[in-house]
């Protein structure tokens, strides 16, 4: 009877509904992950509280968890609640970030449809808006979420700039605030410099309710930068007891190793987090990257297709891959699946900077500094693709501008023993001996400070440039020595072996130069200095003369070898001294990577020895 409906209607409308416990009812859906039980509940909580804000907002939240972006952007704007609570607008952008659609979630962030200019000053635009708090958001933890939300749309929007001072904010509008710390370190976004400001700059004391809690953040912040500092730190004791083994700090400490070219110390430490954290996305990279340094295939093919079988969707998988195919010489399906880890992340710089290392052993010196450029761009806090790419225009012969961009790394790793070597390879180029002798004996000082067990044979180079330096200042003794050192980690290297025998006759000893000239002639027949000394000691060895006119050689002298490192992170990629961070290497970690992640030997030409 229609009677009786409109009776059971009256009823029910009557009826007593605690909406409380269906809020809570919602909470715990989200917590327990079921979204879409909560959000079913969450749209009859909304209908029967006839749309509060903060209903509104939870429908809109579950939507956002269920991937419904438009859906749940259009239920806050079509309320008008962007225009009246903060976090609604926060969640508005949120939905439109994650839906690619920069343009409308920069509008709205900065309160203006029309102008979407990257002027610092409207970055704070949306803050001075009155705003009604909602409960369980205080409103300096979503002034920071707001900053950093548009640090990603800037980023997005490759205005890095803007995106870096944004992150900046939202870290002092909230020290806790870590993704906005994250986004600063891991993408390397500052200089060793502007990171210590940064630190100072951070308002720790007032937002801090303790001493201790501000002592701890502190410590914290400080313990994940410093991957420059010139010593390693051995333990993170100094930071809490309590903290000793947490795999952050260790990650923190493995850079550090990393960036000192420590690479036995950093990969002993990337190898415990991953026993403890198989897929440590911080680690990942600069544990490539070691593996590519210490030349570890076997290693590195397992955890790539590990990796790649658990999580394609990840950029350091496809980087794994590729630095396996980089660190076995084939360099076609390296490129393609480093390409692969770039498309998915475009932002992952030790990835670019073992792109650019894959054309670098090829000699294709254009490519080559084109992907170390773009790793520059995303990489300004680290040293290594500034390194590669002096490294590039040496092989161009263009040594000036190869010094400018050695001269920009020292600033940023005055420490790192590839660099001092670089600016040595440059002053022996410019024909200032003393100065390159010095920044080469700088550079082997730092490399006996690693704590390793044996010189790694990439320091073969570096023993041969003393040798040759050496050899220009009239030290043949010192000069004899020094390439004995390299023939011990190179035994089989025909330039060495040359060396050898050039100083054995500038020295006289024809008998013996003689017999290493034979040797790198057997490693190297149609080596044209080793045939024509060879022809002029045997000569002087039979008639007991100069192999030469007025004591004076025209030939030309064998190579000076140029270090690359591998890379990071970061890192990276590491890193990072080039590993896929390779972190630095780490990335950061990183890592590469110096991350940021094989040894390539980079050669120029020795001017004839007029002198010697």
């Amino acid at each position: 009877m229609p009677g009786d409906s409109d009776d059971e209607m009256k009823i029910n409308a009557e009826r007593p509904i605690n909406i409380d416990s269906y809020r809570k009812l919602v909470r715990s859906h989200i917590d327990l992950h079921l979204y879409t039980s909560a959000l079913f509940w969450a749209d009859k909580v909304v209908s029967l509280s006839d749309g509060e804000p903060e209903d509104v907002f939870w429908l809109a939240q579950c939507m956002f968890l269920l991937k419904q972006y438009h859906r749940a952007a259009h239920l806050i704007q079509s309320k008008g609640l962007e225009k009246t609570h903060l976090v609604c607008r926060y969640l508005a952008a949120k939905c439109l970030l994650e839906a690619k659609e920069y343009t409308g979630a920069l509008n709205l962030l900065t309160c203006d449809d029309n102008n979407v200019s990257t002027n610092v000053s409207g970055i704070n635009a949306v803050l001075d808006l009155s705003d009604s708090p909602m409960e369980g958001f205080p409103l300096s933890n979503v002034h920071s979420a707001v900053l950093f939300l548009k640090g990603c749309v800037y980023e997005a929007l490759d205005n890095r700039s803007l995106a870096s001072e944004c992150y900046k904010q939202a870290l002092r509008s909230d020290v806790y605030c870590y993704d906005a710390f994250q986004a600063l370190v891991q993408h390397q976004m500052l200089t060793s410099w502007e990171e210590k400001e940064l630190l100072a700059s951070l308002p720790v004391s007032s937002q801090c309710k303790t001493k201790d809690e501000e002592w701890l953040v502190k410590s914290v912040y400080e313990s994940l930068l410093k991957k420059y500092q010139s010593v390693p730190p051995r333990s993170i004791v100094h930071v809490h007891p309590r903290l000793q083994g947490n795999l952050d700090l260790e990650v923190a400490k493995a850079e550090r190793h990393y960036y000192a070219c420590s690479y036995a110390e950093c990969f002993a430490t990337t190898t415990e987090v991953i026993e403890k954290d198989p897929y440590h996305t911080t680690c990942l990279p600069i544990h490539i990257a070691c593996m590519v340094e210490l030349k570890k295939g076997n290693a590195l093919f397992y955890l790539a297709h590990d990796l790649v079988d658990l999580r394609p969707d990840l950029a350091v998988s496809w980087f794994a891959v590729g630095c396996y195919y980089y660190l076995k010489g084939k360099t076609d399906p390296a490129r393609r699946y480093l390409g692969k880890a770039t498309s998915i992340d475009r932002l992952f710089g030790p990835a670019w900077l073992t792109y650019g290392h894959s054309f670098a052993i090829e000699n294709e010196h254009d490519q080559a500094m084109a992907a170390y450029f773009k790793a520059s761009q995303l990489m300004k806090g680290c040293h290594l693709p500034l390194l590669y790419i002096g490294l590039e225009c040496g092989l161009t012969n263009n040594i000036k501008l190869a010094e400018k961009f050695f001269l920009q790394a020292s600033s940023i790793a005055p420490m790192d023993p590839f660099v001092i070597h670089e600016k040595g390879v440059v002053a022996y180029q410019n024909n200032d001996y003393t100065t390159a002798l010095k920044y080469f004996e700088d550079a082997l000082a730092k490399v006996k400070e690693i704590n390793e067990v044996v010189i790694a044979d990439k320091w073969e180079p570096l023993f041969n440039n003393l040798g040759h330096t050496c050899r220009k200042l009239g030290k043949l003794s010192k000069s004899l020595e020094y390439h004995r050192e390299a023939l011990v980690l190179s035994p089989l290297n025909p330039s060495t072996l040359a060396s050898i025998g050039f100083v054995y006759t500038l020295a006289g000893n024809f008998a013996e130069a003689v017999e290493y000239f034979h040797k790198a002639l057997g490693q190297r027949r149609d080596d044209t200095f080793s045939t024509t000394m060879l022809t002029n000691a045997m000569e002087a060895l039979v008639s007991d003369s100069p192999p030469y006119d007025g004591a004076e050689l025209t030939s030309d002298c064998p190579p000076i070898p140029r270090l690359r490192p591998i890379t990071p992170n970061q890192s990276q990629t590491s890193t990072a001294d080039q590993s896929a961070l390779t972190m630095t290497l780490p990335e950061k970690g990183t890592t590469p990577p110096r991350t940021h992640y094989g040894d390539m030997d980079m050669t120029d030409s020795f001017q004839d020895e007029n002198n010697s």
